[in-house]
């Protein structure tokens, strides 16, 4: 198992139920949800990966479950991993995903136009 399929489908049902037009893509060993063209949300084996606000990052961080995405020794800035602990309520995973909505608009697009 590479990523959390239970989880996958809550985080799916979460986006729907937000109106959020989305596309998955198999990434970095787990499952990506991509909202107008950039990374918004995914799972990393059974944690959440949420892209949100640099300017809330380090409020973040002191969250229930909550910690630094470091896949290379350097910490990531506004992408952080939220263990089970810090998605296991519904109101909890709605929490980060609508945070995760709301820094997309001002996400910037790896994709090259």
């Amino acid at each position: 198992m590479a990523y959390d399929e239970y989880l996958a489908d809550r985080v799916r049902q979460t986006l729907k139920s937000k109106a959020a037009k989305f596309i998955e893509k198999k990434m970095m060993g787990g499952l990506c949800f991509m909202v107008d063209d950039k990374m918004c949300v995914g799972i990393i084996k059974n944690n959440l990966m949420a892209r949100i606000s640099p300017n809330l990052y380090e409020q973040y961080l002191t969250e229930e479950g909550c910690k630094q995405m470091d896949f290379t020794g350097r910490p990531m800035k506004g992408f952080v991993m939220i263990e089970p602990a810090g998605t296991d309520m519904d109101d909890d995973l709605d929490k980060w995903v609508q945070r995760c909505l709301n820094f997309n608009p001002m996400a910037k697009s790896r994709k090259k136009k």
